[in-house]
């Protein structure tokens, strides 16, 4: 059989099995419509879950804003030099925020065992970039979070990685307990969390076994708490209630916030408080158990990170 013989019968041979193919799709019937998804799986069609459902700082670009680190990899150092910058959705830098606690952007930089804590305020430029010096002697994976409003927008919490050059030692979570030392003072959690509400805590402070009834305002309150889940540090919108000088809120011991777990689990929760012109950080763990009908809270004290330095964080 020469060549052209056989082609000519791969031809008819493939024409018949189009044949079969097109009476096999007249007798199915016709494809069904994509956009409605297929049959019996109908709410899976549905477009990707909004971001504003997840927790922030999980996201490196949301709602057409990204954190642009200038570097992603930094060697070990007691005073690091960090600068940073919020593109919008046309790559250029964002200027223009709204002051929310006090600040136009809170930068909160926590190694990935959350062994090392910073809540600092860098300096905005001219031309959109922010910057300010990092307590980095401690080596590792860190997560940066920027806690900005744009002007005219809505509060948004990015995250990024940086990484610390050097020996990691990484550290175990600590477990739950009730209190937290610094240096003199004690803090005190009191309350309930339920994941997937919004619960109410007090974090009470006392001196040398004396409650505190002179703290002095920091970041628009009497204290500045920051949540993240340990699992994947997922930030949590933490609220203070009540406002310095309303004639209502009181000085202490006692400080009021709203706390939004998603979900249950581990959490670290970091509390910033300013009592005779010095911030100092409390630390707990957190364990949200149960569902939002049943849930429980308990904390854990840590050590002092060696690269707070003094007592407060010099803020």
């Amino acid at each position: 059989m020469n060549a052209t013989t056989k082609f000519a019968g791969f031809t008819l041979s493939l024409a018949a099995v189009f044949g079969i193919a097109l009476g096999v799709g007249a007798l199915v019937g016709p494809e069904p419509d994509e956009t409605a998804g297929p049959a019996g799986h109908g709410e899976h069609s549905a477009a990707a879950p909004s971001t504003d459902d997840l927790p922030g700082g999980l996201l490196v670009t949301d709602q057409g804003y990204t954190l642009a680190l200038d570097t992603t990899v930094v060697k070990s150092a007691a005073q690091m030099p960090v600068s940073f910058r919020i593109l919008d959705a046309t790559g250029a830098p964002l200027t223009e925020y709204k002051t929310s606690h006090d600040k136009d952007l809170h930068l909160i930089v926590v190694r990935r065992d959350m062994a090392a804590f910073q809540h600092v305020h860098p300096v905005l430029d001219a031309a959109g970039t922010w910057s300010v010096p990092l307590n980095l002697s401690r080596a590792g994976d860190y997560r940066v979070f920027a806690d900005f409003t744009p002007a005219g927008g809505s509060n948004l919490t990015l995250g990024a990685d940086l990484r610390v050059a050097g020996n990691y030692d990484v550290q175990a979570l600590p477990a739950p307990a009730t209190t937290a030392k610094v240096g003199e003072y004690t803090v005190a959690l009191n309350g309930t969390v339920k994941p997937g509400e919004s619960s109410k805590v007090t974090l009470s402070v006392s001196r040398n076994g004396t409650p505190v009834t002179d703290l002095q305002p920091y970041l628009g309150a009497y204290g500045h708490l920051v949540a993240l889940r340990a699992a994947d540090l997922a930030y949590l919108h933490v609220h203070p209630e009540g406002t310095p000088g309303d004639g209502v809120t009181p000085a202490g011991p006692g400080i009021d916030f709203v706390v939004n777990a998603p979900s249950a689990g581990d959490y670290r929760l970091f509390l910033d408080f300013q009592h005779q012109g010095v911030v100092r950080t409390a630390e707990f763990t957190l364990r949200v158990t149960g569902t939002s009908q049943e849930a429980k809270a308990t904390v854990a004290p840590a050590p002092a990170p060696a690269d707070h330095g003094a007592p407060g964080h010099g803020h």
